[in-house]
């Protein structure tokens, strides 16, 4: 199985679906017919340790227990019925063994430590969840246990989606992490070790391309390099992916070179392509947004003349090599929106490259990655997904989008219910006006089932200052449509920015508060504030009142420490915020004073009581345009003649009946206004028309078509499937 490139993701990444970097970059190299081959090292550490060989090697390796916390020696003496159940519990936790879950639920199966002693709310959290969603958060919980086993016993920088992060994050110095990687190899990197050995004696490879996509990567990614090194030191090495791309962008440390040859930047397809060539054909020295060593220094290599390749030409990602029945899907918390993060296998694909907004002043906007916007055909979109669905036998799909584009979102849904395929899609968004009630009915008919978008601080003084371009008024407004619609919404909520005061950061809690009394927003979750070296605020701090604190860069650059003028510590509202928001999210707690979240004097909220409500069901700025698309996604109805008399006058009558699939809605017209109406909608379920030509075609037969678009039946219809876009 000798192939030229092997692309791994390292350890740890998510445990339900993998990252999709590599996936990309091997649906790119079959275009160029570049053999390669792609892994997952994280979850096949993981099978390794959580099994019942590995978890035998784990407590085996534990000399005495007379110092391990009362927890850990709790577990230890637990352990038989740990290697008991761990094969049996994995197994379900990916699908393979859905009967188990009735014996996780019915007690007395799963050994239990420290993290059940939450169980005491699981009913409360979990009142509507059902049995198999249960039982996955009770698994989720037992392994958690066993990791925290592990973190005091074995590796203390293990966790599931990260490994060692503290040594990768706002790492301005190499220094900590080169002495890390003078250490003995750990218990997990022997494992991981062990996997890339039989991995790399199989696929001979001539170049490995390591992807780190987060902090929690970085390690892994250099202790798999230092083994190439030491044992395959003909193997050339390159690292790409996330954090190369926003953090390693100022690299001045040789020390890197020991363990690298290459580091690119940004879109990788090109730059993996002109590696693969100066490998095969030492003569060719072209390379394109390269880091690598020369005459002991550190060079950054842009020097060829062709450009990037367009998205149309990067090929359907390639999900082939990875182990996609062997992920695992987990149930941490009691949060709607992260529970579709964590739980089910997604294909990743992406409906634009970069930020069609590319405006907020949090965001990298100055990197590539943000600010080339280049968006993908919808057809191709969709080819590209009926043969992920062809490859991986799933049809849900996590589009990755930094904000996914209105016009694209419909045009793909159009042409989803166009080919009639069955799929399962969500992605996230900015909450402009573009979402009408309407698009939103079209999005959930064609298969989406949530957003996810930044409301950051609900203030309109600091939303315009983040340049987000919305306003709260307008949040409400489209969240309300997409809830409508059946599609749920989470909010990204945010605190701490550059001269955010007290007052505004209580009032934002009311709004969010109000949000979610009145059920237009379902999950969301806080985050403090980061200032970054790449956003608009870590490039122009003194336009934004913050202080940075400057640092020597000789190795990662991206979040930086800083001091904001106004002096105000927003590190106290972390706890009340997030409290407040978990009750929220569960339906309780509305009534109670913003002042009993915190144990610290706020002022009271300036916000009026009704704000968000008034948003809503304010339409007044709403019209219709004659070059509205009108669509029809309802079904053909059934129709009954009948005559009707009045004053010894009689006339022909059509009684059209809708069925839906949970109602039916029926309408009465003219004969001859009724089979024209049952042609046109017939036309309108294949191909949109725009409102101008249905007018045209309406009074080529009738008059007055206002008079008709605006009656009672045409209004029911509007409820029943029939779209304007």
């Amino acid at each position: 199985m000798k192939k030229d490139i092997l692309l791994i993701t390292p350890p740890f990444t998510q445990l339900n679906t993998p990252y999709p970097a590599t996936a990309y970059i091997k649906g790119f190299l079959n275009t160029k017919n570049i053999s390669a081959f792609q892994m997952d090292l994280g979850i096949e550490v993981i099978l390794e340790l959580f099994s019942k060989t590995g978890l035998e090697q784990i407590f085996q390796s534990i000399e005495s227990t007379e110092l391990l916390s009362e927890n850990t020696q709790r577990i230890y003496s637990l352990k038989a019925d740990y290697i008991r159940t761990i094969d049996a519990v994995i197994a379900f936790l990916q699908g393979n063994n859905p009967t188990l879950a009735r014996q996780i639920c019915s007690g007395n199966f799963l050994p239990e430590a420290s993290r059940f002693n939450q169980l005491d709310d699981m009913e409360w959290a979990f009142g509507n969840m059902g049995m198999q969603d249960k039982a996955k958060h009770l698994a989720t919980l037992y392994l958690e246990d066993l990791s925290d086993f592990i973190v005091e016993c074995v590796d203390e920088n293990f966790g599931f989606s990260r490994y060692a992060e503290r040594l990768g994050r706002s790492a301005n110095s190499f220094d900590e992490l080169y002495t890390e990687l003078q250490n003995e190899t750990t218990f997990i990197d022997s494992i991981t070790l062990k996997i890339l050995d039989e991995r790399i004696k199989t696929v001979q490879p001539k170049l490995v391309l390591i992807s780190v996509p987060f902090p929690g990567n970085l390690y892994s990614a250099f202790r798999c390099a230092q083994y190439f090194k030491t044992n395959f030191p003909e193997i050339k090495i390159s690292m790409g992916g996330g954090f190369p791309n926003t953090e390693l962008r100022s690299l001045k440390d040789t020390r890197v070179f020991e363990f690298f040859d290459f580091i690119t930047l940004d879109d990788g397809e090109l730059p993996v392509e002109l590696l693969n060539s100066n490998i095969q054909n030492p003569n060719s020295n072209e390379f394109k947004r390269t880091f690598l060593l020369e005459n002991n220094e550190v060079v950054y290599k842009n020097n060829t003349t062709k450009q990037d390749y367009k998205q149309s030409e990067v090929g359907t990602p390639d999900y082939s090599d990875l182990l996609l029945d062997k992920y695992i899907s987990v149930i941490e918390i009691a949060n709607p929106m992260h529970s579709l993060w964590s739980d089910g296998r997604w294909n990743k694909l992406t409906m634009a490259h970069g930020c069609y907004w590319g405006k907020c002043t949090f965001c990298d906007v100055s990197l590539d990655y943000i600010k080339i916007y280049e968006p993908i055909a919808a057809k191709i979109l969709v080819d590209r997904m009926e043969e992920l669905i062809a490859q991986t036998g799933e049809n849900g799909f996590h589009f990755v989008d930094e904000a996914a584009p209105p016009a694209l979102m419909r045009e793909v849904a159009l042409e989803i219910i166009h080919r009639k395929l069955v799929v399962t899609w969500w992605t996230n968004i900015r909450f402009e006006k573009s979402f009408t009630q309407d698009l939103c009915l079209l999005l959930k008919a064609s298969g989406c089932i949530a957003v996810s978008g930044g409301l950051e601080v609900a203030s309109d003084r600091l939303l315009e200052l983040i340049k987000k371009g919305v306003t709260v008024e307008q949040v409400a407004k489209v969240t309300h449509h997409f809830t409508e619609a059946g599609i749920m919404v989470h909010a990204y909520l945010m605190y701490g920015y550059p001269t955010q005061t007290i007052q505004e950061t209580v009032d934002s809690l009311e709004m969010v508060r109000q949000l979610f009394q009145l059920g237009v927003i379902q999950s969301g979750f806080w985050h403090q504030f980061a200032m970054t070296a790449h956003s608009p605020v870590g490039l122009h701090p003194e336009a934004f009142g913050v202080i940075p604190q400057q640092n020597e860069i000789t190795f990662a650059n991206n979040d930086i420490q800083f001091t904001d003028k106004t002096g105000i510590n927003h590190d106290k509202f972390s706890f009340g915020l997030k409290k407040s928001l978990f009750n929220y999210m569960h339906g309780i707690c509305f009534d109670y004073d913003l002042q009993d979240w915190f144990d610290f004097k706020i002022p009271r909220t300036k916000i009026q009581p009704d704000f968000i409500e008034n948003a809503i069901y304010d339409t007044s700025d709403f019209s219709v345009k004659p070059n509205s698309k009108i669509l029809w996604i309802g079904n053909q109805p059934i129709i009954e003649f009948f005559t009707k008399s009045k004053k010894g006058n009689s006339w022909e009558m059509a009684k059209l009946s809708f069925h839906t699939k949970s109602d039916f809605v029926e309408i009465s017209l003219e004969k001859d206004k009724a089979q024209w109406l049952n042609e046109i909608l017939s036309k309108l379920s294949d191909k949109p028309m725009l409102l101008k030509d249905l007018k045209l075609d309406f009074e080529s037969h009738f008059e007055d078509f206002e008079l008709f678009w605006f009656s009672k039946q045409v209004t029911s219809l509007r409820e029943s499937g029939l779209l304007i876009l």
